[in-house]
């Protein structure tokens, strides 16, 4: 493993430069195809709950196979592994134009997702690992703006393809993973030695270690699941839902960032429930945007997505430093499969529950309940912070 002096930067580490270009492909693919293929179920007629139901697939498919992922690092080695992941995400993309049908859409979300699975646990963990303690959370915010940099135009581009018709180009972009395979040779040689304690990164010490920060991220990727998934069906017309996209990925990707610099320098005591407390009222005035006409209730949509979006990157770096402090060392690659599970069990759940929900009460109504749930999340936000105060 390379490491780098506190002073050094870190884009001079092989293992964080491809780790970034690897990463920007991956996610690529995942969030070209996020808003837009609920988007292209629904034009194809089907309802929210149906639409949502592909990206929730996806997810499950994710969340069930990031489980594995741990034991077979253990047992083929992280290039391999990593090579399966990129070809699964990557070589199935283009067949959802094969079939105008959901049950096909499944069907390939499942293949994809095995894929994701791979790239999620394995992208945070050697982010985690590539850099001295006291600069992971800077290396996963680097590790957090290769994801986000994609999100940025994939999101609301490939949304706006979609609902212009151009739903083949989308699906033939998302297959940008395999061009990631390049980087995997570099990026094996970049992290020569395996993690310290092998097989006890299995224990479930280091579940335990991870489950509580995991829960925030939760209820935080469901609220950001929730309004990527359903807010360009609730206004397919005009430029708001490409707009609101695209300021939802700008405010993740500079907050994931930036909490990561802040969190080595002063600790997430202020910015974890700081964060969370902003996606709450984000996500308030986006119900409250969505309830009111013409251009002011726009204006207001777009101020609630971009206060949920630091909520949505800055927690997804905090909590991942939380969880890593407050587990043992060896235990680097359970806590990443743990943490991304949650935020993949997250994402599918609003995925599929903000639907289900919305179609019987209106999507308003059910951004401003999930508002709720984030605050009820606030006192465990408040109390998590001092397990990095504990490791220092």
């Amino acid at each position: 493993m390379t490491t780098v002096e506190h002073t050094g930067s870190l884009w001079r580490l092989p293992a964080v430069r491809s780790l970034f270009a690897l990463n920007v492909l991956g996610f690529l693919s995942y969030s070209l195809l996020l808003s837009a293929l609920p988007a292209h179920a629904a034009r194809l007629g089907y309802g929210l709950t149906a639409a949502g139901a592909v990206t929730t697939v996806f997810l499950v498919a994710t969340v069930l196979a990031q489980t594995a992922v741990p034991a077979m690092v253990a047992r083929f080695g992280t290039g391999p592994v990593l090579t399966g992941g990129l070809v699964a995400m990557g070589v199935p993309s283009p067949l959802y134009v094969l079939a105008d049908d959901v049950r096909w859409f499944a069907v390939v979300s499942l293949l994809r997702g095995t894929g994701f699975a791979v790239l999620t646990v394995l992208g945070s963990t050697i982010a985690a690992r590539a850099v001295p303690p006291a600069r992971r959370g800077e290396s996963i915010g680097i590790y957090g703006l290769a994801i986000s940099v994609p999100t940025l135009a994939a999101v609301p581009g490939g949304t706006a393809l979609t609902l212009a018709g151009r739903f083949p180009l989308v699906a033939a972009l998302a297959a940008a993973p395999t061009l990631a395979l390049v980087f995997v040779p570099g990026l094996v040689r970049a992290l020569r030695r395996p993690e310290p304690g092998g097989p006890a990164s299995g224990s479930r010490a280091a579940v335990r270690a991870a489950a509580a920060p995991s829960l925030v991220l939760l209820v935080v990727t469901l609220a950001g699941g929730g309004l990527v998934t359903f807010l360009p069906i609730e206004r397919p017309d005009g430029a708001l839902a490409a707009v609101a996209l695209l300021a939802f990925g700008l405010s993740t990707a500079l907050c994931r960032w930036g909490a990561g610099v802040l969190v080595d320098r002063v600790g997430a005591r202020v910015l974890l429930p700081g964060t969370l407390g902003c996606g709450t009222a984000g996500l308030l005035l986006v119900a409250l945007g969505l309830r009111t006409d013409g251009a002011p209730g726009s204006a207001v949509v777009l101020a609630g997505v971009l206060a949920l979006g630091v909520a949505y990157g800055g927690v997804q770096n905090l909590t991942l430093v939380i969880a890593l402090a407050r587990a043992a060392e060896g235990q680097t690659t359970t806590v990443s499969a743990v943490w991304n599970a949650s935020y993949d069990s997250g994402t599918a759940i609003g995925a599929l529950a903000v639907g289900a929900v919305a179609a019987g009460v209106g999507l308003p109504l059910t951004y401003a309940l999930v508002a709720v749930l984030l605050a009820a999340a606030l006192p465990l936000a408040v109390t998590l912070p001092r397990a990095l105060r504990s490791a220092g």
